[in-house]
């Protein structure tokens, strides 16, 4: 899939990897034009059977995604409607990447705030620059509230009581804190930010990608009853199993030592050597 014609967007695909680069100066705002873009490449990665990661990074080192766009927010109805029984575009953009059947990273340098946090809250994991990355949710000093998933994705990541401290206290969020909070995975020194994250999504990539697929979805269920989601795990486990590259990768483990104590003390060895195996 070629990736092409994004204007504010710039894609290139790696060896199952898709660096996502934003561009859309002076603030990658989050307006029509950016959120067109995103939700085209979100249906397309849909289609998309080579990539396997997709990393979300910025060209601008002040800005991932400034905040949403207020001018459009200010021509949206102001009678209030009914309410909704099905989700909105923009829910549904943010929803099409947490549950796509691929690993989704975002890669934060500079700032991060309302709609921007919240498209980064949607992704699978967020990795930080130290002294640079700056996270927030300022939409209630505005009279408004997060309306791009921000209240509900929040609470799941760092609890109800830092959620309502980041969305009504409105102040920004290092990478440190942050990360302390649990609101991104990792706060990283500057110059490393990009090393460890293209080390973990070429790691990643390189895995099969049904046991991805099937291992994101099992974790996903964990929000629902124990019960429900030990069910849904059980089930994944079975159809990972019964794929073949997964047949092939243990057959391949155990013929290269897997499991005799010299090997297992340096088992990672052991996984990058099947990364080359045809499946």
């Amino acid at each position: 899939m070629p990736y092409d014609d994004y204007p504010c967007l710039s894609l290139h695909l790696d060896r199952g990897v898709l660096w996502a680069t934003i561009d859309h100066p002076p603030l990658n705002l989050l307006d029509l034009p950016l959120m067109l873009d995103l939700d085209r490449l979100g249906r397309e990665l849909e289609a998309d059977t080579a990539t396997r990661v997709v990393v979300f990074r910025s060209a601008n080192p002040d800005y991932f995604i400034a905040h949403a766009d207020v001018t459009l927010i200010q021509t949206l109805p102001r009678d209030a409607p009914a309410r909704p029984v099905e989700l909105g575009p923009f829910h549904r953009m943010v929803e099409r990447f947490r549950t796509l059947p691929k690993v989704t990273i975002g890669e934060i340098e500079g700032r991060a705030r309302g709609g921007g946090s919240e498209f980064l809250l949607s992704l699978d994991m967020r990795f930080g620059a130290i002294g640079r990355a700056v996270l927030g949710q300022p939409e209630v000093a505005l009279g408004i509230i997060p309306g791009g998933s921000g209240t509900q994705r929040l609470p799941r990541l760092v609890g109800r009581g830092r959620a309502l401290e980041v969305i009504l206290g409105c102040e920004d969020f290092d990478a440190e804190l942050a990360e302390r909070y649990g609101y991104i995975n990792r706060a990283l020194p500057s110059g490393d930010l990009r090393p460890f994250v293209e080390g973990l999504a070429r790691r990643i990539a390189s895995f099969p990608a049904e046991a991805i697929a099937l291992a994101k979805a099992s974790v996903d269920a964990a929000e629902g009853p124990l019960l429900d989601g030990l069910l849904e795990e059980q089930h994944n486990f079975d159809l990972s199993l019964a794929t073949h590259a997964a047949q092939a990768r243990m057959q391949r483990f155990m013929e290269l030592g897997g499991q005799r104590p010299e090997n297992e003390l340096s088992i990672g060895g052991l996984f990058a050597r099947l990364q080359d195996e045809p499946e």
